[in-house]
């Protein structure tokens, strides 16, 4: 049996220090995960996490030291940047406890969730899906993966963003109001993990727009620095 044409490449993120790809499976995201981004979202309180998500191959990959280059998309005047700690499945599994849910981790990166923010806007008001808001192309930026085997688990550490060298986001990952494990759990119950899934923790307070030429820096304690370009 064949393809009836030859089939896209395997999208795949690369791993930090090493001569191998991530291949990606897919990409989960979870909304309002922070309280200070919750309440410039219209919402508080601890709500029961929720998730939605992206296309595999809307991952951006951007190699450690390198200046990543993303297309400015198209339908939006509202671009929005949100900084995430990304989390890399290396075990599949379905209704995964918490307490077992490290087992699950293969490694974790620094991501970013780019939203047009006016699609999203529209679609919440009449109650349609956020998929053109946030599953566009190139939406995912991404850097190197680095395996839990050289970072150890990671439930605290400074998460930032600057645009153009000014400070947007700050914050700490410490502050998921579902932390990982939890995040894990909750996630298993609706689909089960498979190994290559991303998981987008979510982002602090600070977001905001960007634009054509702005050059988009954020970080996190131990995985290094993201840097992509709008063009």
């Amino acid at each position: 049996m064949q393809y009836a044409f030859t089939p896209q490449a395997v999208a795949a993120v690369p791993v930090a220090g090493r001569n191998e790809l991530f291949p990606v499976h897919r990409i989960y995201c979870v909304g309002r995960n922070y309280v200070e981004h919750a309440k410039e979202m219209g919402h508080s309180g601890r709500e029961a996490p929720f998730f939605f998500m992206k296309p595999a191959d809307a991952v951006l990959p951007v190699q450690e030291g390198q200046l990543g280059e993303m297309p400015y998309p198209s339908l939006t005047s509202d671009l929005h940047h949100e900084i995430e700690l990304v989390v890399a499945i290396g075990k599949g599994g379905k209704n995964i406890p918490a307490a077992d849910a490290p087992g699950h981790i293969w490694g974790y990166a620094v991501g970013l969730d780019m939203t047009r923010r006016d699609l999203q806007a529209e679609a919440k008001k009449l109650g349609r899906p956020w998929c053109t808001a946030k599953g566009f192309d190139h939406s995912a930026p991404i850097g190197p993966i680095h395996p839990v085997s050289k970072t150890g688990l990671i439930n605290a550490g400074g998460i930032y963003l600057n645009v153009n060298g000014s400070p947007r986001q700050k914050s700490n990952v410490d502050k998921l109001i579902w932390n990982i494990a939890e995040t894990i759990e909750h996630l298993s119950k609706y689909y089960e993990l498979q190994p290559g899934d991303l998981i987008f923790s979510g982002t602090p307070e600070g977001v905001a727009a960007v634009k054509k030429g702005d050059v988009l820096e954020g970080g996190i304690d131990a995985l290094g620095t993201l840097r992509v370009k709008l063009v």
